[in-house]
């Protein structure tokens, strides 16, 4: 698969964050649907336009399959189909981002990227109590930005280990 030279490409950073400590926070906003989402730009390795992807047989319907990343077997999620926000449809907004997650590498499938965003922890909401009586452990909060609302995620804990494991699993 060839990178989408059109993408910006964003560069690892080091050493583990906590997104409810830091005074200043950056995410990488997407979207889904209408809705604008956040994942900690520290995780983020690069950008990738959506490309065929290797399926893997009985794998669940949010694991798309595996892509070979410059000789890295990389597991593709459609958070789309994980968050059960219908049917995904892949166009040239389609975006792959490819996250280093511990020392695991894995792409989220966006609808598109928007851009970096710095928030202070003053920015930071807390999930509402209605809210996170749902399944939103995976949540960080909630960005406000001059009227925009952005869902932050911790995809740490979005993706569980016991999911992340039968991803490993059906990856090698």
């Amino acid at each position: 698969m060839q990178a989408n030279n059109s993408l910006p490409h964003a560069s690892v950073h080091s050493g583990p964050v906590d997104a409810a400590t830091p005074s200043g926070l950056e995410f990488l906003s997407f979207t889904l649907g209408s809705e604008e989402y956040g994942v900690d730009i520290q995780k983020v390795q690069e950008l990738r336009g959506y490309d065929a992807v290797t399926h893997i047989a009985n794998a669940p319907a949010f694991l798309k399959g595996v892509i070979n990343l410059r000789g890295v077997i990389v597991p593709i999620v459609d958070l789309r189909i994980k968050f059960s926000l219908g049917a995904p449809a892949y166009d040239q907004f389609t975006v792959v981002i490819i996250l280093n997650i511990g020392r695991r590498v894995m792409g989220l499938v966006v609808d598109s990227v928007s851009d970096v965003i710095a928030l202070s922890r003053e920015q930071v909401k807390p999930v509402p109590e209605m809210v996170s009586a749902l399944d939103t452990d995976y949540l960080v909060g909630l960005g406000t930005l001059d009227g925009r609302m952005l869902i932050l995620i911790d995809i740490e804990r979005l993706m569980s280990d016991k999911e992340i494991g039968l991803i490993e699993e059906l990856a090698e």
